[in-house]
C-alpha cells in the first residue's frame, strides 16, 4: 500500500511538471504567433502582385478640379485609402515620357540610364529616331525595330526577374512604344504598345514571348478591326474650368482612311481603354499574383490634353473628359485585380511623368514672347567659326536644345575642342531669348549647384556640345514646318505619387520627393535589391 501510494504521488508530479511544462510552451507559441504577427502586421507581407502604373502628364491640381465628376472606386479610392505624396521632383531639364519613365523604374536619371528623351539624334541616318531604335530585332505587328538596350541601367522589373530566377512574371503595356520597352526592362516576359499604322499591340522579337491571347485580341478586338472609331464628351458640360469657350460638347470621328487615326487616338480617352481591355486580357489569362513568386504589371496611360483638333485649347472639355473616363478605366482595373488576384494581395502604385505639353491655342493678343529659330542660329553659328577656323562645316546638327559641334573636323584642322566650344558657347550666347548656355565640358566636371540638373538630364555618349535654355514665353519654332511650335515643359506641375495596399497607411505626405526614390521603395517592398544604378533610399513612410 505504502509503495502504491508513493508510486502515485510520483506519477501525480510527474503530471504536474508535465502540465506546467505545457502551459509555458502553450504560452511561449502564443508570444511566439503575437510577435510574428505583429511583424507581419508592421512590414506587411510582399505582395503577390504589383501593378505599377504611370499616367503621362497626369497633374495633381486636375485631379482636385475635376474630382466633383470621379465616382468612388478609381481616384478617390486611392485618395481616401492610400498613401499619397502631393508633389514630386524629376530634378532635369527636358522631362518628357521616355525620360521620366526611366527614372521611375531605374532609380537614376539620364546621366546613368542613358534615357534623355523620347527620341535621340542618328547621326549615321541624318534623322531623328526612338531613343529604343534598334535594327537588331525586328517587330511584331509593328515595322518598328527597337529593343531595350539603350536602358543602360537595370529596372525593378529587371532585378525583380533575377532574384526569382526567373519565376516572376513582367508585363508592360503602354501607349507607346518607348513607354512599354523602358517600364519592361531587359528581362521582360513581354512589353506591348499600340502601333502608330495599324491599330495592333506590337513588340520586339527582342522579347521571346507572343502569347496566344495577344494574337487573338489582334485579330478579333484591337482598335485596328474597327472601321472607324468616335470619341464624344461624356457629358453636356464639365464644370472643372471657368476658362472654357465652347458652348456645345465635342464629337471627333477617327476613320479608318485617316493615316494618322491612331496617333490621333493616342491622344484621347480612347487609348485608356484600349490600355485596360489588354491589362484586363493579362490579369484573365496568365498566372500573375497567384503563383508563389510576385509579379510585376506596369501600365502606361494618358492624360494629356488633345492637341490636333480644329481649335485646341488648354482649359478644354476634352482634358476634362480624359480625366473622367481615366478614372473608370482605373476603377475597371481595379475590380479585375479585385476578383482575379485580390486587393489584399496587391501593391498598386500610381504616379505621373512630371510634365505637362499644354494644347495652347493663343490669339494675336496673348501671343508668346517671341519665337527661337534654330536653323538660323546654326547658320550663323557656322559662318561665325569659319570666320576663325577656316571653311568647313562645323555645325553637325541642331536638336532638342542642344548644338552638336563637328568634332573630327576640329581634329582634321588640330583645333583646340575645349576653345572651339567655348567660343561657340560665347556666340549663342548673345541670340534674342537665349537666357543661359551651358556646354557638355561644364556638366560633365561639375555635378554642384545648377549645372547639377544639367548634368542629371544629359548622357555622355547622346548629348550635344552645348545646351540652350531660353527666357520665359519663348517658343522654339520648328523652321520646316511652321505651324509646328515646341511645346513648353519648363512649368511645375503637381505630380503625385499614389502607393495603395492592405497593409499601406493611409497618409498624405506634402513635402517633395524626388522620382529615383520610387524604385527603392519599390525594391524594398518586393524585398529584392534596388536597380544597379540607385542611388536613393526607400521613402522612409514605408519603412517606419
Amino acid at each position: 500500500m505504502v509503495n502504491s501510494r508513493k508510486s502515485k504521488g510520483r506519477n501525480g508530479r510527474k503530471e504536474r511538471k508535465a502540465a506546467i511544462a505545457f502551459s509555458y510552451l502553450l504560452v511561449y507559441s502564443l508570444l511566439v504567433y503575437a510577435t510574428n504577427g505583429l511583424y507581419a502586421q508592421q512590414t506587411g507581407e510582399t505582395p503577390q502582385l504589383v501593378v505599377s502604373i504611370i499616367v503621362d502628364q497626369l497633374r495633381g491640381d486636375y485631379l482636385q478640379y475635376f474630382s466633383s465628376t470621379f465616382g468612388e472606386k478609381g481616384f478617390k479610392r486611392l485618395i481616401n485609402e492610400g498613401l499619397m505624396y502631393h508633389s514630386i521632383e524629376f530634378g532635369f531639364p527636358n522631362v518628357g515620357e521616355a525620360a521620366s519613365i526611366a527614372s521611375i523604374y531605374t532609380g537614376t536619371y539620364p546621366y546613368y540610364n542613358g534615357i534623355t528623351g523620347d527620341y535621340k539624334y542618328d547621326f549615321s541616318k541624318n534623322k531623328e529616331v526612338s531613343i529604343v531604335a534598334d535594327d537588331d530585332y525586328l517587330g511584331n505587328y509593328t515595322s518598328d525595330k527597337l529593343s531595350p538596350l539603350a536602358v543602360l541601367a537595370s529596372t525593378v522589373g529587371d532585378e525583380l526577374r533575377i532574384a526569382s530566377r526567373g519565376k516572376s512574371e513582367v508585363y508592360a503595356i503602354a501607349p507607346n512604344a518607348a513607354g512599354a520597352i523602358i517600364s519592361g526592362g531587359k528581362y521582360a516576359n513581354g512589353v506591348f504598345w499600340l502601333d502608330d499604322y495599324n491599330g495592333k499591340w506590337a513588340t520586339s522579337t527582342y522579347y521571346k514571348e507572343m502569347p496566344w491571347y495577344i494574337d487573338r485580341h489582334n485579330t478579333y478586338e484591337a482598335i485596328g478591326n474597327y472601321p472607324d472609331r468616335i470619341w464624344t464628351q461624356s457629358h453636356s458640360h464639365y464644370i472643372g474650368f471657368p476658362y472654357s469657350t465652347r458652348t456645345t460638347p465635342f464629337s471627333y470621328n477617327f476613320s479608318k482612311n485617316d493615316k494618322d487615326r491612331y496617333l490621333k487616338i493616342k491622344q484621347t480617352s480612347l487609348i485608356n481603354t484600349e490600355i485596360t481591355n489588354l491589362a484586363n486580357k493579362f490579369l484573365e489569362s496568365t498566372n500573375l499574383g497567384v503563383d508563389a513568386s510576385p509579379d510585376l504589371l506596369a501600365v502606361t496611360y494618358y492624360a494629356g490634353d488633345y492637341k490636333l483638333g480644329p481649335n485646341p485649347e488648354e482649359y478644354s472639355y476634352e482634358i476634362q473628359d480624359i480625366y473622367y473616363r481615366l478614372d473608370k478605366e482605373l476603377e475597371k482595373l481595379f475590380d479585375v485585380i479585385d476578383r482575379k488576384v485580390g486587393i489584399k494581395r496587391t501593391l498598386i502604385v500610381l504616379t505621373s511623368t512630371g510634365y505637362y505639353d499644354s494644347a495652347v491655342s493663343l490669339s494675336s493678343e496673348f501671343k508668346p514672347t517671341d519665337e527661337f529659330y534654330p536653323n538660323r542660329c546654326t547658320a550663323l553659328l557656322n559662318m561665325y567659326l569659319m570666320a576663325i577656323y577656316g571653311q568647313g562645316d562645323w555645325v553637325n546638327t541642331y536638336y532638342n536644345h542642344q548644338i552638336y559641334l563637328n568634332k573630327k573636323l576640329a581634329e582634321e584642322k588640330q583645333i583646340k575642342w575645349p576653345e572651339l566650344v567655348q567660343n561657340a558657347a560665347e556666340f549663342v550666347a548673345q541670340f534674342s531669348g537665349v537666357q543661359d548656355v551651358t556646354t557638355a565640358g561644364q556638366w560633365m566636371v561639375d555635378d554642384t549647384g545648377r549645372s547639377a540638373d544639367f548634368r542629371r538630364g544629359m548622357n555622355v555618349k547622346l548629348s550635344g556640345d552645348i545646351f540652350i535654355e531660353l527666357q520665359p514665353g519663348w517658343k522654339t519654332a520648328n523652321e520646316t514646318n511652321l505651324l509646328v511650335k515646341e511645346y513648353d515643359r519648363k512649368r511645375a506641375i503637381m505630380s503625385p505619387l499614389f502607393i495603395f495596399g492592405s497593409y499601406i497607411k493611409k497618409e498624405n505626405i506634402y513635402r517633395t520627393i524626388k522620382a529615383t526614390e520610387i524604385a527603392p521603395t519599390l525594391s524594398y517592398i518586393l524585398r529584392i535589391r534596388p536597380p544597379n544604378a540607385c542611388k536613393d533610399l526607400p521613402l522612409p513612410e514605408l519603412i517606419k
